[in-house]
């Protein structure tokens, strides 16, 4: 903490000292072994040692804690906390004193006392006290302004301040990504994963109470950060979830959209809100902090004017035999078009039907079903491609290639074998 203020003779006398938790006392054992000269002389000395623990004092932890000696460092979502007495140093009674606490941070003043009522006397040798909490949101620089005005007992009106400087820092590093689902329905369900890297930027370990994602209201979200065994769930990261200085821990979700949305999500275009991270923890003997993270915004994919994407396909067909696919053709456009199919086979892939049929007109933002029929005539991995889609009205062809794959099997191959 740096003081600073214009040096004048006051009959009372401020003191601001940070309130923390104090930390285990840690020693440093000497020992040797018995044929050695000072024999048995260090286990003695620490068997007398109140600091160690009895029984086995060759540990570094003792039974004591000890209090901090500085101010130490504050972190972004911690509360500080702060102990404030004024004394009355002088022979004389004070009158009408009124202690104000503020908290400059590089945006706004907080004020942070308990009460702005001033006290009616204080009698020499005695002492206002003042505990105030704040929960820091900023990092930074943040003064801590502590005024103090007084009236003596003969009417003169005194007044005086100081300034606590102290900087806060962040504790953690959160970076996201999104990814969209790579099944081949993902395009129907429209699901989104976030994946959550968070690392400890601190020097000390802490304990991850909670990381959890707050969803907007368009979205459903699940934890995929527990492995289901039983009737009860565990963490992927096991019973005792701390993370050391400088680790990094991912944590994944799955987001989709709700059922009210869902029709809409296929033609959602621009910047969406997903929602955002909650993260509580702590550390040392348990003081607690908490970060939320703004509003994690994704850009959606761009569809074009009409979307293709599949409702239904098996994983596995058989060789040279006929199978169905669900497709559903969303029109992403703000316009109506009449649509035209016609259907192209390539060397694996080979439609049936009649290719060029009229699908009629789609509103904007409207979608319709199509149920098709294809075969392979190659074994193996094969992806689905071919299909055109015309809109007559501007007389524009949409080409949909390796819309999806699917894996193609020989049903002889067994019996033959």
């Amino acid at each position: 903490m740096d003081v600073n203020q214009a040096k004048q003779e006051h009959l009372l006398a401020l003191k601001v000292m940070r309130l923390t938790k104090p930390t285990l006392f840690t020693n440093m054992p000497v020992t040797c072994e018995d044929r050695d000269l000072p024999g048995n002389l260090f286990g003695h000395l620490m068997e007398e040692d109140p600091s160690t623990i009895k029984g086995a004092e060759a540990l570094m932890l003792g039974e004591m804690l000890t209090l901090p000696q500085n101010f130490g460092n504050i972190f972004l979502g911690e509360t500080f906390s702060s102990y404030i007495s004024v004394h009355n140093d002088s022979n004389q009674v004070v009158k009408d004193i009124l202690v104000k606490a503020d908290l400059q941070t590089s945006s706004q003043r907080l004020n942070l006392s308990a009460s702005n009522s001033a006290v009616a006397e204080l009698k020499p040798e005695c002492c206002i006290d003042d505990v105030i909490h704040h929960e820091v949101k900023e990092i930074g620089t943040h003064i801590l302004v502590c005024a103090v005005s007084y009236t003596t007992q003969y009417g003169e009106k005194l007044y005086f301040r100081k300034f606590f400087k102290f900087q806060v820092l962040k504790p953690l590093d959160v970076k996201t990504k999104f990814y969209n689902a790579e099944s081949d329905l993902s395009s129907v369900t429209d699901e989104v994963f976030l994946e959550a890297q968070i690392q400890n930027i601190t020097t000390s370990p802490m304990f991850m109470e909670k990381v959890s994602l707050e969803p907007s209201m368009m979205y459903n979200v699940t934890e995929l950060n527990i492995v289901e065994s039983g009737d009860q769930g565990e963490s992927t990261f096991g019973k005792m979830s701390y993370l050391q200085p400088m680790d990094t821990r991912q944590y994944l979700y799955c987001l989709k959209p709700k059922p009210e949305f869902a029709e809409k999500a296929g033609v959602i275009k621009g910047v969406t809100v997903i929602g955002k991270l909650d993260i509580v923890w702590k550390t040392n003997l348990g003081e607690r902090g908490r970060l939320q993270t703004s509003q994690l915004q994704r850009m959606a994919p761009g569809y074009g004017d009409i979307r293709l994407s599949l409702e239904m396909i098996p994983d596995t067909v058989n060789l040279e035999e006929p199978f169905d696919i669900i497709c559903k053709i969303t029109n992403c456009s703000e316009r109506t078009m009449d649509l035209v199919l016609e259907m192209c086979n390539t060397r694996s892939i080979h439609w049936c039907g009649v290719s060029g049929r009229q699908l009629g007109k789609v509103s904007p933002s409207a979608f319709l079903s199509l149920p098709l029929k294809l075969l392979s005539s190659i074994q193996g991995l094969q992806s689905i491609s071919g299909l055109r889609l015309t809109d007559t009205f501007l007389k524009r062809t949409y080409e949909y290639d390796d819309i999806a794959q699917v894996c193609v099997v020989c049903p002889y191959m067994g019996n033959e074998s």
